[in-house]
């Protein structure tokens, strides 16, 4: 993982086409080297989540490419490498693990971000109705320890046809519902880092099942 963030250090600061082009053979060995990772981990994910075992590399890594095409920001490249393994892959709206690898940046979460209106209605729904079960969930002492609270933008008052009574009105508030764990550069680059990803993975495993007991049939 090393040699993958020191390209992506590389990039920072060299984040245009005629840099990109002239190191391209070394950015296509880095990317080889992340899909590997990326392929280990739906092999292991899949132990404790078989919804994601029929996943490829290819459906979970996001290009490094960015579109500028309504941007003031002209910058071509990311300055991370990502992958969503989740069922569908990386443009699902289901609940999955992110792993994020960018200079002082690296994150490790999971959850649902900001799915469309259907689906937001719907998880909303079954959370209300399973509020007893989320909680259980998310005030679990390893979860807490891990990742602190659920995250993700809000709406200032309860949504339509919710009851702000719920225990879990807060939560249903939610247009996102996120964990996430950042990573220092020195925890990426140690040995242990890999073994600690899939930790994190496993105590993200129940609050994805959760949420996509209504998003994924």
């Amino acid at each position: 993982m090393k040699q993958i963030l020191d390209f992506l250090k590389l990039l920072c600061v060299n984040n245009n086409r005629e840099w990109f082009h002239a190191n391209k053979t070394l950015y296509d060995v880095r990317k080889h080297e992340f899909e590997a990772i990326v392929l280990q981990s739906i092999q292991d994910i899949s132990q404790f989540d078989s919804s994601v075992a029929h996943l490829t590399p290819k459906d979970c890594i996001y290009r490094i490419h960015r579109d500028i095409r309504f941007s003031a920001d002209k910058t071509p490249y990311k300055n991370h490498i990502a992958a969503y393994i989740a069922p569908g892959g990386k443009k699902s709206y289901a609940g999955g693990y992110y792993l994020h690898i960018e200079p002082e940046n690296s994150m490790i979460a999971g959850g649902v971000y900001m799915p469309p209106p259907d689906v937001l209605l719907a998880l909303r729904t079954y959370l209300q109705n399973n509020c007893d079960e989320f909680l259980r969930i998310v005030t679990k002492e390893s979860f807490v320890q891990t990742f602190g609270s659920v995250t993700g933008e809000t709406l200032q008052s309860m949504p339509r046809g919710f009851s702000k009574d719920s225990p879990c009105a807060e939560y249903i508030k939610h247009k996102s519902l996120l964990v996430s764990v950042a990573v220092s550069d020195d925890h990426i680059e140690s040995p242990d880092f890999y073994d600690y990803f899939l930790q994190v993975c496993r105590e993200m495993k129940e609050f994805n099942t959760f949420c996509n007991s209504t998003i994924c049939i």
